[in-house]
């Protein structure tokens, strides 16, 4: 199959289209034929060696935990599944950026998902469920998302909309547009927080969830008043000396199950902002380097 590799740790000039070995997926696994995949920070940032002491991998690496495609081998012990079905979802730290893909958790695919919009669902999806199950029910709260334009902080907001919160989200003013649309009301972040979620909340802030580790956990707290009220996805280490909670992106098809069902009902729609083919996944990797993307960025196989 052809895939993306990186030899050793390094820069995008590292990653090389090449033909590699097949795949074959263990007990409790399944091969797609991929479609696309999605492009995270973990990714850059495992190829770059930057998190190599918590995610070390064997090299040469395929990078990319997410993507969506077609069905076509089944490990044993697995139910529920057919060849042909059409499935998103994730797989290890490495291995969805290329032709075939091993999965270890998955959920069938909305038809009202295009195969982009699908690739950019799972981990995204899982982050931020993980992110506001901590926070217990939201229906009729009022919810500030830090971080609400990113993948994470988008697919946040339309899960807690669709779950009857009211959703503050903080975001650069280029993208309060954006949130609007998602059904949040849009905010910038930084200096002044407070003063401005006055105006917009009189009643106050009910829970805070960070997806963006932008050092703004003290003043999220002072928010809302209580560190069990308010969760993080991405900052663990403040997260830890405040006391607050994080959340950890798991392998969970329950939660893939529920994003999937919230995306028939068309109550939640993966929002990409760029995609690339295969051979340009260098351009992919350095525009996600940059930060501050809007949605998702994929790579469409």
């Amino acid at each position: 199959m052809r895939a993306v590799r990186y030899h050793e740790y390094g820069g995008v000039e590292t990653l090389v289209v090449e033909q590699v070995p097949d795949p074959h997926p263990g007990p409790g696994e399944i091969r797609i034929h991929v479609a696309a995949a999605g492009v995270n920070p973990v990714d850059w940032k495992v190829r770059a060696g930057a998190v190599r002491e918590v995610f070390p991998v064997d090299l040469p690496a395929i990078p990319g935990r997410e993507a969506v495609g077609v069905v076509d081998e089944i490990g044993e012990g697995v139910h529920g599944v057919s060849i042909g079905d059409r499935v998103f979802g994730l797989g290890g730290v490495t291995g969805a950026t290329a032709e075939l893909a091993v999965l270890s958790a998955w959920a069938h695919t909305p038809t009202t998902w295009t195969d982009q919009e699908a690739a950019g669902a799972a981990l995204a999806s899982v982050t931020a469920m993980g992110g506001l199950k901590a926070l217990g029910p939201l229906r009729g709260r009022t919810l500030l998302i830090e971080g609400a334009a990113g993948g994470v902080g988008s697919a946040a907001v339309e899960i807690a909309v669709a779950r009857g919160a009211t959703v503050i989200g903080t975001a650069s003013e280029r993208n309060h547009e954006f949130l609007t649309s998602l059904g949040a009301v849009a905010t910038t972040y930084g200096t002044g927080l407070a003063e401005r979620l006055a105006a917009l909340a009189p009643d106050g802030v009910d829970i805070a969830l960070d997806t963006a580790a932008s050092g703004s956990l003290t003043d999220l707290l002072a928010i809302v008043g209580d560190p069990a009220r308010v969760s993080t996805v991405a900052d663990h280490i403040n997260a830890q000396r405040l006391g607050v909670l994080v959340a950890n992106a798991e392998n969970d098809s329950t939660l893939l199950a529920e994003a999937g069902e919230l995306g028939r009902q068309g109550r939640y729609t993966p929002r990409i902002e760029r995609t690339y083919p295969l051979e340009r996944i260098a351009e992919a990797h350095t525009y996600a380097e940059r930060g501050h993307t809007r949605g998702k960025i994929v790579i469409c196989i």
